[in-house]
């Protein structure tokens, strides 16, 4: 059996729904469906879910809501006609978002704003079920409540109960025909609608596929597969990545890999579910596999990424290493001001800590300072920004000499300078840090190094 899960931009309009039908037609083990909800149609266009949440803030306000709740029943009633649906499911859907409107004035602000957007994708839901059964398909809507999709955490950045996992695998045991299922959200124990982070119905599918053993879980979008370099910086990148390991990917979405949030991994990974990353408007292309393993090349790499807006808190003392405690009081202070780091390269008598830019924004920054020079008497401290991380990933590295000199050669030969260089143990990645203004340059050199091209 097969999970498989499309995007936005492969439900953005009719034509794009009558291909995802033909895919999950195409392969009688497609049994689950999971949907996000209507994304872009065009360039200039507005996605659903960016519709409802102008939607939940007006209401919020307590303005007229006109305008904006006829912006969304206009697109599902959109492809509710060209589909030749009918008119139930829109009535439906507009009698849906009615109701989730009149709980304005009882709900906290953060609860009715998941509410709102959550039905991007519920309402979806109901209508690709009318969609599939318009086709004379045995298909029906099911519902995160119903079958137990349970969320913990704070709204807009909830997370699977881990005992829903039974609930689910219980709930889909007894089913036939094809399951079309809500992303994004699921409801607290008390009953409230709560959502993943945005692109969480990736995370969605992902927890799906764990919970019903399925054999792999597709993944549906617009790219014909994982490219090894982002195509924006090197443009002339044409041949994708035909296989990965979960290392490999988490490496590279840590580094802003975009195809799949860290997060929505997680699930399958832990089950072993395959990942099957493909096009929705290239359904024939195999695209790009993610597993537990993979047959691997010494000496090579699978993928560069680079992401910015980094900080380094350099602190230096004489003698530091002799100072039993001296990296727990400095982790200390970063914990009291609510800041989680990313890495931690060290000298001697000097110590970095490497920060993402949104977790020390510059009015946070003196207030840091003071508070290490209060708790550590350093003889220097500073904080140095705009800085990117660049991420050479690859299975082939491991137990390969000279893969750091490759890169550091390569970033040589453009005149770009490193300020840092990190490996973790495992030797599937490094990581160098440069500064922001070098990134594309960076990009294309190491491209050049490590794939002989650009």
């Amino acid at each position: 059996m097969k999970v498989c899960k499309f995007g936005g931009s492969s439900l953005a309009n009719a034509a794009q729904l009558n291909k995802v039908m033909d895919i999950v037609l195409a392969d009688p083990a497609r049994r689950i469906v999971v949907v996000s909800a209507p994304g872009k149609r065009h360039s200039q266009d507005t996605k659903v879910t960016d519709l409802l949440i102008a939607l939940a803030e007006t209401a919020i306000k307590g303005e007229n809501t006109d305008r904006q709740f006829g912006a969304v029943v206009e697109r599902y009633a959109e492809m509710a006609q060209e589909l030749k649906l009918g008119d139930e499911i829109v009535r439906t859907i507009e009698m849906d978002l009615m109701d989730r409107l009149a709980k304005v004035a009882s709900l906290e602000p953060a609860e009715f704003m998941d509410l709102m957007k959550a039905s991007g994708e519920d309402n979806n839901a109901k209508l690709v079920a009318v969609a599939f059964a318009a086709r004379g398909r045995k298909a029906r809507y099911a519902s995160p409540k119903d079958t137990g999709m349970v969320l913990t955490g704070p709204f807009g950045d909830a997370t699977l109960d881990p005992a829903s996992y039974a609930t689910l695998s219980r709930a889909f045991s007894n089913f036939d025909g094809i399951v079309i299922y809500p992303g994004f959200f699921g409801y607290t124990k008390d009953g409230k609608v709560a959502t993943f982070p945005r692109g969480g119905s990736d995370i969605t599918g992902s927890i799906l596929a764990a919970a019903v053993c399925a054999d792999v879980y597709e993944n549906f979008t617009d790219v014909d597969s994982v490219y090894p370099v982002d195509p924006r910086l090197v443009p002339e990148v044409s041949e994708g990545i035909s296989t990965m390991t979960y290392r490999e990917m988490r490496e590279l979405a840590y580094a802003g890999f975009g195809v799949f949030a860290d997060e929505a991994v997680i699930p399958a990974v832990r089950a072993r579910i395959p990942i099957n990353i493909r096009n929705t408007n290239h359904p024939s292309e195999p695209g790009t596999m993610i597993q537990q393993s993979r047959r691997v090349v010494p000496g090579t790499i699978v993928g560069i990424a680079a992401a910015d807006n980094f900080c380094n808190i350099v602190v230096e003392k004489y003698l530091m290493n002799r100072e039993v405690g001296f990296g727990r009081r400095l982790l200390h202070v970063l914990e009291d001001e609510g800041i989680s780091y990313e890495h931690m390269p060290s000298g001697v008598d000097s110590q970095c800590i490497v920060v993402k830019g949104q977790c020390l924004p510059k009015s946070k920054e003196l207030k840091v300072i003071q508070a290490i020079k209060r708790e550590l008497n350093p003889d220097y401290v500073a904080v140095e920004r705009d800085i990117t991380i660049l991420m050479i990933v690859g299975e082939g590295m491991c137990y390969t000499p000279g893969m750091l000199a490759k890169a550091c050669l390569a970033l040589a030969s453009v005149g770009i300078s490193v300020s840092m260089v990190n490996q973790g143990s495992s030797e599937v990645s490094f990581m160098i840090a440069i500064r922001q203004q070098d990134r594309e340059t960076a990009v294309r050199a190491l491209y050049k190094a490590f794939f002989g091209k650009a």
